[in-house]
């Protein structure tokens, strides 16, 4: 059905009902047929009935699907899954997670506007706020999330979004959402947070202020490295007014299959991000004491720079660890070309480990004074936890480390 007549609020059948049980029944369409899993609609268009009734279609009087690019019986299942676990009124997936949080920000947004954006971000969405949107006349302000003073300082009278991600990319800084939100709001924007590293099972930006949530769903959502994705979250008001013509004029739309991949990823999420968050804090107490870790960072240890803060917002921690080794980028280089079981890969949130060198790959575009201001130095090391036995995981590092 478009997007305008598409179910964008938990049903009485299924808003009561605990996440994981959301994750795996909210938002089914089943045809004539009676399928036990949900369908994949692989099709590019729709057929009408009349003329009259395509016409009604068009216009918005009739509900029902147009076409792919702006609507699909695929995608609208994982949207409505995602609306019921997030909270949120509406919702827009997109074909991937960059995708989402461009739209995120651009579309609402017009020459002479201005952006606040936290440095601590992923490459790519820093490029968006320092780089892309200045090109269009809007203007943007990187400052350190973590510093309340800057975000109010930042401020202007046309500054129409914030934006950041908690925990960060990738040294899992932990930025105060409610007190970022309460800035916002008082000078007349919005906030936009990316919610990737704590996951929905963990976090709600929603109900700690912020306006909308980004998530590429090609990392926890798919969980196993299938297939790539991308979803906002927001009011009815902000999706309609803002989003769903961007989407649909522009094209960066989510393939049904896609969607249907990331449906399945959803039954799981639950049972596979607290399995991992689990193995994660086992392993980063294990890493804790190493001794060729100088630095170690989880969010579930009372050592955490801001354990306050992930104590007041956060239910649990997350499947990434960030440390640093001793001895540079050769030694981070020869950590994980030891590494047996974990892959190296840019990736993260999947179900097999995954060890990044961030100087390298996700911020190499960053200048060395830019990655040293963020505490990505040539050592850090990114670990995304698995579903292996973390026993078999801290062994692995441990050997690995020896190499360092």
């Amino acid at each position: 059905m478009s997007a305008s007549n598409s179910p964008s609020r938990p049903t009485a059948a299924t808003h009561k009902y605990r996440p994981e049980t959301r994750m795996v029944h909210s938002g089914t369409l089943r045809s004539q047929f009676g399928e036990m899993s949900e369908s994949i609609f692989l099709t590019q268009g729709f057929v009408y009935a009349s003329a009259e009734e395509c016409e009604a279609r068009f216009k918005g009087e009739d509900p029902g699907f147009l076409y792919s690019r702006f609507s699909n019986p695929s995608v609208a299942m994982f949207e409505r899954r995602m609306i019921e676990l997030e909270g949120a009124q509406a919702a827009r997936a997109t074909a991937t997670g960059m995708a989402a949080v461009t739209t995120a920000m651009l579309a609402p947004l017009k020459s002479g506007d201005h952006i606040v954006a936290s440095k601590q971000v992923f490459g790519s969405c820093r490029y968006v706020a320092e780089d892309l949107l200045p090109r269009y006349g809007i203007e943007s302000t990187l400052i350190d999330g973590l510093d309340l003073d800057q975000w109010r300082k930042a401020m202007r009278p046309n500054t129409k979004t914030c934006f950041l991600e908690s925990p960060t990319n990738p040294t899992l800084d932990v930025l105060d959402i409610a007190a970022i939100a309460d800035i916002a709001h008082r000078g007349g924007a919005r906030l936009i947070v990316d919610n990737v590293f704590a996951t929905p099972m963990w976090q709600s930006p929603l109900t700690l202020g912020a306006d909308v949530v980004v998530y590429s769903a090609t990392k926890h959502i798919d969980g196993q490295g299938r297939c790539l994705g991308g979803i906002i979250l927001s009011s009815e008001e902000f999706i309609q007014e803002h989003i769903h013509n961007f989407l649909r004029q522009t094209g960066p739309a989510m393939s049904p299959f896609n969607a249907w991949v990331l449906l399945k990823g959803l039954e799981t999420l639950g049972v596979r991000v607290k399995a991992q968050t689990e193995g994660a804090a086992k392993i980063a107490d294990a890493l804790a004491k190493h001794p060729k870790i100088t630095r170690l960072i989880y969010p579930g240890r009372a050592d955490h720079p801001q354990a306050a803060i992930v104590k007041k917002q956060m239910r649990a921690g997350s499947t990434l660890i960030g440390f640093e080794v001793k001895g540079g980028k050769d030694a981070a280089f020869r950590v994980l070309n030891a590494c047996k079981i974990a892959s190296i890969s840019n990736n993260l949130g999947d179900a097999k480990s995954i060890v990044t060198h961030p100087a390298t790959t996700t911020h190499q575009r960053l200048t060395p004074e830019a990655r040293a201001e963020l505490g990505i130095s040539d050592g850090f090391i990114r670990f995304s936890t698995g579903l292996e036995h973390p026993d078999d995981l801290i062994e692995d590092l441990a050997a690995a480390l020896d190499q360092a």
